[in-house]
């Protein structure tokens, strides 16, 4: 590998680590704040949770926006891992129903059509 792909790769692998760094601080500061302010129960499926469970419960944003952390929690919801999974399954599928991809671009829209030669089909049979 040349000297400038070495220094290319090594910028990617810290912005990478930084970025994990940042957001492992970030997780860490909202979920100890949210796991005092609410009840250890998932919002949805009202399963409860002890010291020995704990790690299955999560924090979900609900505006989506993981950098909005108000300090009273109102942007926050404690939620077991399957109910977290089936919110965010759940605004995907939202989001591409109005052909929204998840990185906020334009999702293309399909182009095949089935019935595009059903009459000349139906003809061609008679």
């Amino acid at each position: 590998m040349s000297d400038k792909k070495q220094k290319s790769q090594q910028r990617l692998d810290d912005v990478v680590a930084k970025a994990r760094r940042d957001s492992e601080e970030r997780g860490h500061g909202y979920r100890e704040q949210a796991l005092k302010l609410y009840p250890w129960i998932c919002g949805r499926c009202g399963r409860e949770f002890n010291r020995a469970n704990l790690r299955e419960l999560t924090v979900h944003h609900k505006n989506h926006d993981h950098d909005y952390n108000p300090p009273d929690g109102s942007n926050w919801e404690l939620l077991c891992l399957y109910c977290h999974d089936n919110e965010h399954q759940r605004q995907t599928e939202a989001l591409a129903s109005k052909g929204i991809a998840l990185d906020g671009q334009k999702a293309p829209s399909a182009t095949f059509n089935p019935f595009a030669n059903l009459k000349d089909m139906l003809d061609k049979d008679k």
